[in-house]
């Protein structure tokens, strides 16, 4: 079974800009190193069979230039994959378009790292509504549900009792904490403490509010 707390401190959280498409995108980069060989957590992300198992249902053709659409979440089309190395999507979700670059790379010590950057262009009264917390909470429970599955032993939270889960008071308490890192993040990329933690008090209220309804 996953430790909650040392799963919140296993997590990498960074914030950042680039110049992409038609201007300046806000990069948001989660990782965490997992005890599997690279062979391993590239098939957990890429397997169709597997992806239930930890993430969501996906359908379509997950070659390069093929669309797929996660159960119930974002859909997108695959345009750069290097197996198993990387892979670059959109993701497309709310009438939004944004891109996901996953890595996938074996550390020095042992292990392999799986690296994860969203970038989107966002709305700037958007982003200080509610900051990197509004995507990144999702992709820290996405990466809960990887430890999980990679781990030895039955996970404690499956997309099967994952809905359940999150409206226990221990999901709630995880999504806080996570919330608390994006906010973090989000002071050390050069905001101030005020904004992040307006920030991080609303979208930790929409992730327990929208988990319980």
């Amino acid at each position: 079974m996953i430790d909650l707390a040392e799963q919140i401190n296993a997590v990498r959280r960074d914030l950042g800009t680039r110049v992409f498409g038609p201007g300046e995108a806000r990069v948001s980069t989660i990782s965490q190193t997992y005890d599997a060989d690279v062979e391993d957590v590239w098939d957990a992300c890429t397997n169709p069979d597997r992806l239930p198992r930890w993430f969501l249902p996906v359908t379509g053709d997950l070659a390069v230039g093929g669309k797929y659409q996660l159960q119930g979440n974002a859909s997108g089309t695959i345009e750069r994959c290097d197996p198993p190395k990387s892979f670059f999507a959109t993701w497309e979700f709310n009438g939004m378009v944004s891109w996901i670059d996953v890595r996938v790379a074996p550390e020095a010590e042992g292990g392999t790292r799986l690296e994860l950057e969203h970038i989107a262009h966002v709305d700037d009264d958007l982003w200080a509504q509610f900051g990197p917390g509004a995507t990144g909470i999702g992709w820290d429970l996405a990466l809960l549900g990887l430890a999980g599955h990679l781990a030895p032993g039955e996970p404690a939270v499956t997309p099967q009792n994952a809905d359940a889960w999150s409206v226990s008071p221990e999901g709630v308490a995880f999504v806080r904490a996570a919330a608390q890192r994006w906010r973090a993040a989000h002071v050390a990329s050069g905001t101030d403490e005020e904004t992040a933690g307006a920030a991080f008090e609303r979208v930790t209220a929409f992730y327990t509010t929208a988990l319980e309804g």
